[in-house]
């Protein structure tokens, strides 16, 4: 067999797979899905991007960049696992995390904003005086974090040895693309559906609504996102 016909048969052998679908308890790891599962979960997906990246990489030493995208991995990673959350991807300098439980949609808020509150005065102000790179080119160092909620299912991809779950559902992916809006001072955006399920500690600083309403186009849809500029100190 050719190596054409090799691929095809491989595609061909993947489009007739019959998925067995079981409900998820816990955010399931590649080890616990096998090729022919699909595991549904009811979760809150948050995605959390360093904004401007490409800007450290053109100005600034390799080394420097390297471990700006660290520090900004590292508080954000520490913060989803203090919510109780999952991390299960990471990309460049994006993580995902996954949150479960009764709590998800507030622990997933509040991880947000905390993450926004890191890159704003720890994580930005030290590497703007640690790294004369980033003051000479006038770097100021943002994030973006994305949050939705949803019934999802994880599916295993790749080929053996080098695979990984994918995430099929509105959340992961409306979550991830939220995590792309450049709107600065506004660096946490969140689905209706998870704004809807806060409580009004979440909502508001006092008397003072913390979020604003916007329109995000998703799919060819109209979706109501909300948006704030208010970090929270973690």
């Amino acid at each position: 067999m050719g190596w054409k016909e090799s691929l095809e048969q491989s595609v061909d052998q993947i489009l007739e797979t019959k998925f067995e679908e079981r409900e998820g308890r816990v955010v399931p790891t590649s080890a616990d899905v096998t090729n022919s599962e699909a595991v549904q979960i009811d979760g809150v997906f948050l995605y959390a991007d360093l904004a401007g990246s490409a800007a450290l990489a053109k100005n600034c030493p390799w080394s420097t960049t390297a471990k700006i995208i660290r520090a900004f991995l590292d508080v954000s990673s520490r913060l989803i696992r203090a919510y109780d959350g999952e991390i299960r991807s990471f990309d460049g300098d994006r993580v995902m995390g996954v949150f479960m439980g009764d709590q998800k949609n507030t622990y997933a808020t509040r991880c947000a904003r905390e993450i926004f509150y890191c890159v704003e005065n720890i994580v930005g102000p030290k590497a703007s005086k640690k790294f004369k790179s980033v003051t000479d080119a006038a770097i100021k160092l943002k994030c973006s974090v994305g949050v939705d909620r949803g019934t999802s299912r994880a599916v295993r991809a790749g080929i053996r040895a080098n695979n990984d779950l994918i995430w099929i559902g509105r959340a992961p992916s409306m979550a991830a693309k939220l995590s792309d809006v450049r709107e600065y001072p506004y660096c946490v955006f969140i689905h209706k559906d998870v704004y809807n399920k806060l409580p009004d500690s979440e909502k508001k600083e006092g008397e003072t609504s913390i979020w604003e309403t916007r329109t995000y186009k998703f799919a060819g849809e109209e979706h109501t996102v909300y948006r704030t500029n208010w970090t929270r100190t973690p």
